[in-house]
């Protein structure tokens, strides 16, 4: 108490024209319209600029709930988009159930290597299984290798051993999607036969030839095309949509008629 009477009494003069200075600005903003409305203003300007601030912190903070309502949104508009036929006689939509997705977050992904792999944070309790798909927003990311309780390894597209059938979207002439180990931006697309007209810029997509990925999900553009040694297939480079290096929300894909399908297939080798 006795510093605080020592500060008054120190600063009495600083102090009294303070307070006089205070009062005069009092009677001035409320006698003044003009005064008035620059002193609101600027005061609007000032709160405005620190809710803003605050705002925009506690936006930051938000992303990650918010990111995750985005992913399942997402997860809702595949299942829409990849199980809706389109009847080409009248162009009307029905609704299947053949795929499932679900979301999933990378915790670990290689691609530096000539086989690499990706750790998923989603196993067997989120019924996870063996070669389901996986794609990002973007376009395909590989199919899921071995599965524990809570985690799952995935293949990648980048990996020398993938093999995924693929195809041209103008024309559907299709082959095998590989990787020749040398570019984590650029695979290739093998075994598309020569009569097929390929062009630098044409889209590559899944040709849903298989029982992992529906049909039409984006791969990416062709780069540059040659024919092969023996010159009757075309041996395709494709720029990919994804960034394999900067991968973190995906989608899992499950084909729930894929029993179904390898039973028949598995009857027909008999």
């Amino acid at each position: 108490m006795q510093q605080i009477l020592n500060f008054i009494i120190r600063n009495k003069n600083f102090l009294l024209f303070l307070l006089l200075f205070s009062i005069s600005l009092l009677f001035t903003f409320q006698t003044r319209s003009y005064h008035r409305s620059k002193f609101i203003n600027s005061a609007n300007f000032l709160t405005g600029g620190v809710y803003n601030t605050a705002n925009d912190v506690s936006a930051y903070f938000n992303l990650k709930s918010q990111n995750q309502l985005l992913a399942k949104e997402n997860k809702r508009l595949n299942q829409l988009v990849f199980n809706t036929v389109i009847d080409t006689a009248t162009y009307t939509a029905s609704t299947s159930v053949n795929y499932k997705f679900n979301t999933a977050h990378i915790i670990r992904n290689s691609y530096t290597n000539s086989n690499n792999f990706l750790l998923i944070n989603k196993g067997s309790n989120d019924s996870i299984k063996e070669d389901f798909g996986v794609i990002s927003s973007l376009g395909v990311i590989g199919i899921v290798d071995h599965v524990s309780a809570n985690y799952a390894t995935v293949i990648s597209i980048l990996n020398s051993k993938s093999r995924i059938s693929a195809k041209l979207k103008k024309t559907n002439h299709f082959g095998s999607l590989t990787w020749n180990g040398k570019s984590a931006n650029t695979i290739q697309l093998t075994d598309v036969e020569k009569i097929a007209p390929v062009a630098v810029g044409d889209t590559i997509v899944t040709s849903g030839r298989s029982s992992i990925f529906p049909k039409d999900i984006p791969i990416g553009i062709v780069s540059n095309t040659t024919l092969d040694a023996t010159e009757n297939f075309h041996e395709i480079d494709i720029t990919l949509f994804n960034d394999m290096t900067n991968l973190e929300h995906v989608y899992t894909i499950e084909n729930v008629d894929k029993k179904e399908i390898k039973a028949l297939l598995e009857g027909l080798n008999e």
